[in-house]
C-alpha cells in the first residue's frame, strides 16, 4: 500500500492543539519549542499581533497523525531574533523596497540552536519538503518579503541550501563537558595564568561573603520566581537598547508549567539574594537565558552565569552549556569555545536576494578566519 498523502495546514495559535501531539514532534529537541513554552508566550501576550510576532504554525498530517510542524511567525520587525539582518532592512529601505513583514521559523526571543523541522520519529525529507513548500506558499500569500530559518542545525542548513536557500554562518560560545569529574579537572584544560585567574575570581567572591545556591524543579518557589522576574526586568531596563520581550505573567506561567526545565542560580549574602541567573535544562544540555543583580559585587556575573553553571553541569553529567548570545570575550576566557551557528534565508525582493547571497559568502570566509585565529590561545597544547 502506498504511503498516505501528507496534508499541511496553518494555524494562528497553538491553543486548540493538544500539547501531547505538539510535544511528540518536538521530541528530544529544543525545549523552547515545547508546547508549554510557546503556548505560554501566546497566552501571556509575549508574542501575538501587538508585539509584531504573528504566529503561523505549519502542521503536516498523515491521516489523523501529526508527523511534522514548524513554529513560524510573520514579523513586523527584527527584534527578538538574534540573527541580525538590520543591514538588509536598511539596504531595502534605501532603494525604496519594504523589508517587513517577513516570515521567520524560530523560537521567539531565544537564540538557541536545534531542529526547526519538528518531525515525528521515523519521518524524513518528504515531510521536510512538505513543510518547506507550505512555508514558502504562506510567505508569498501573506505577502511577506522573505523566509528566514534561524538557528537551524548544520544538517538542516545543508538541506535548506540544497533547496535553494542561502546559508549564513554566525557563532556563539558553548562549554563542552570533556568527562570532567570536578571543577578543578575542568580548570586543568587552561594555561596556568588563566587557571589561577579563575580560581582568584571565585575566591574573591567568597571573601565578599557571597554563597551560591542552585534551585531546580520543585525547589523553586514563588519567591525564587519573583527574584528571577525582577532580575530579568532590571537588566533589560538598565540598557537603552533593552526591550522587555517577556512579562511577569510569562514567568508565572513557566513556574506553573515549565518548572521541571528550570535551573535558578542565586548569589546570596546574609540571607539576601544579590543576583541570579535563570537557566533551562533539557537532557544533556543546559541553556543560560536571563540574569540580573541588585548589588554591584565583583565577579558575581562570572560566577552565576559561567562558573556555577559549569560546576552544576559537571555534577549532573550535563554535556553542553550554552550560555546565550553575546559576551564572547568573557565567555571565551572562561572555557566557552566558539561554535558555528547556522541560519538560512531567501528574499523575495528584486536584487536584494542576490546581494545578500554575495555578502553571506564573504561573511562565512571572514568568520572561518576569525575562529581559526582563536585556536590554542588559552588552552594548554595537546599531543593531538
Amino acid at each position: 500500500m502506498p504511503p498516505m498523502t501528507i496534508r499541511t495546514e496553518m494555524r494562528t495559535s497553538l491553543g486548540g492543539l493538544p500539547a501531547a501531539a505538539w510535544d511528540a514532534v518536538v521530541g528530544d529537541g529544543c525545549p523552547f519549542f515545547e508546547h508549554a513554552f510557546l503556548w505560554g508566550l501566546e497566552r501571556t501576550g509575549a508574542i501575538g499581533p501587538p508585539t509584531g510576532w504573528h504566529p503561523r504554525y505549519v502542521l503536516a498530517w498523515r491521516g489523523g497523525d501529526l508527523v511534522g510542524a514548524l513554529a513560524m511567525y510573520r514579523k513586523d520587525h527584527s527584534y527578538g531574533e538574534f540573527i541580525f539582518d538590520w543591514a538588509w532592512a536598511d539596504a531595502a529601505q534605501r532603494v525604496g523596497l519594504p523589508y517587513y513583514p517577513k516570515m521567520v521559523v524560530a523560537a521567539p526571543h531565544s537564540p538557541v540552536g536545534g531542529e526547526r523541522f519538528l518531525l515525528a520519529p521515523g519521518e524524513g525529507d518528504d515531510v521536510r519538503d512538505a513543510l518547506l513548500e507550505e512555508a514558502r506558499r504562506l510567505t508569498v500569500a501573506e505577502p511577506a518579503t522573505g523566509l528566514h530559518w534561524l538557528f537551524v542545525t548544520r544538517a538542516e542548513a545543508a538541506f535548506l541550501q540544497s533547496r535553494g536557500l542561502a546559508v549564513r554562518h554566525t557563532h556563539q560560545f558553548h562549554w563542552q563537558n570533556e568527562g570532567y569529574a570536578t571543577f578543578d579537572d575542568f580548570l586543568e584544560r587552561f594555561r596556568s595564568k588563566r587557571r589561577n585567574q579563575i580560581r582568584r575570581e571565585r575566591r574573591q567572591l567568597s571573601e565578599q561573603g557571597v554563597t551560591v545556591r542552585v534551585l531546580e524543579g520543585d525547589a523553586i518557589d514563588d519567591a525564587a520566581m519573583a527574584h528571577a522576574w525582577a532580575f530579568y526586568k532590571d537588566t533589560v531596563d538598565k540598557f537603552f537598547y533593552g526591550r522587555r520581550y517577556l512579562n511577569r505573567a510569562f514567568f508565572d506561567h513557566l513556574h506553573a508549567h515549565f518548572a521541571d526545565r528550570l535551573m535558578l542560580v542565586f548569589g546570596e549574602r546574609d540571607g539576601v539574594v544579590l543576583g541570579g541567573a535563570m537557566n533551562v535544562r533539557k537532557g544533556p544540555v543546559l541553556y543560560g537565558r536571563y540574569w540580573g543583580c541588585r548589588a554591584d559585587v565583583r565577579n558575581l556575573h562570572f560566577e552565576l552565569c559561567s562558573y556555577a553553571g559549569i560546576e552544576a553541569s559537571i555534577e549532573r553529567g550535563i554535556q553542553r552549556f550554552e550560555a546565550g548570545a553575546g559576551g564572547g570575550g568573557h565567555k571565551y576566557h572562561r572555557g566557552f569555545l566558539p561554535v558555528v551557528t547556522y541560519s538560512a534565508h531567501e528574499l523575495y525582493l528584486p536584487g536584494l536576494d542576490e546581494a545578500v547571497r554575495r555578502a553571506l559568502a564573504h561573511e562565512r570566509e571572514h568568520l572561518a578566519a576569525e575562529l581559526a585565529g582563536l585556536e590554542g590561545h588559552l588552552l594548554k597544547p595537546t599531543d593531538g
